[in-house]
């Protein structure tokens, strides 16, 4: 199925290490993943991530190049 044709509403929703993705909003989240306040068809969600999700990083890993300097 094409984006044209998705008619489905997605989420927007982040996981612990602050990485993004899209879920169906008829479907429960799964673990580990909340929802952000985002949601709509897949592209409008695809560009909302684009628009937020600045460092790919893991959240773990941003940590650990602070505090070690790397």
């Amino acid at each position: 199925m094409d984006d044209h044709n998705d008619e489905r509403t997605y989420l927007v929703v982040r996981n612990g290490e602050e990485q993004y993705s899209i879920w169906w909003a008829d479907r429960e989240l799964p673990p580990g993943w909340q929802a952000e306040d985002t949601q709509g068809t897949r592209s409008e969600c695809l560009a909302h991530i684009d628009r937020v999700w600045q460092d790919m990083r893991p959240l773990s890993l941003r940590r650990h190049m602070e505090k070690h300097g790397a």
